[in-house]
């Protein structure tokens, strides 16, 4: 039986999140890439809290973006997210590829993340 796209990256997404958990001074840095757009946001797991996020469809990066579904979007997303961050005096995070694959957009948005300042 052949499994589906989405159960596959469901499945490595539970792996991943076994061994995966932010805190408030080393936040998760959960990343969504859907077909058209990117999300990026920090978590504290241990209050289920959201303490920063950025996307391809945020207000700040609304007018730069011709299309959100782009490596290039994924560059300025990671920049936002880290920039939102660094303000907040968080510098180290623990990223959750939220079970894509390390490459394309995911890895882009790492990058530019760590580029921008962030440690993980």
């Amino acid at each position: 039986m052949k499994v589906s796209r989405r159960e596959s990256t469901r499945r490595r997404h539970t792996r991943v999140r076994r061994k995966v958990f932010g805190t408030a001074e080393r936040p998760r840095l959960a990343v969504f890439r859907s077909n058209q757009h990117i999300y990026a946001q920090a978590i504290d797991d241990t209050q289920h809290h959201t303490l920063v996020a950025a996307s391809s469809i945020d207000a700040d990066l609304k007018g730069e973006l011709a299309n959100g579904g782009t490596c290039d979007a994924s560059v300025q997303v990671g920049k936002l997210v880290a920039e939102r961050l660094l303000a907040k005096g968080i510098k180290q995070v623990v990223f959750d590829r939220g079970g894509n694959l390390y490459h394309g957009r995911v890895k882009a948005l790492a990058e530019a993340a760590r580029e921008a300042g962030l440690e993980f």
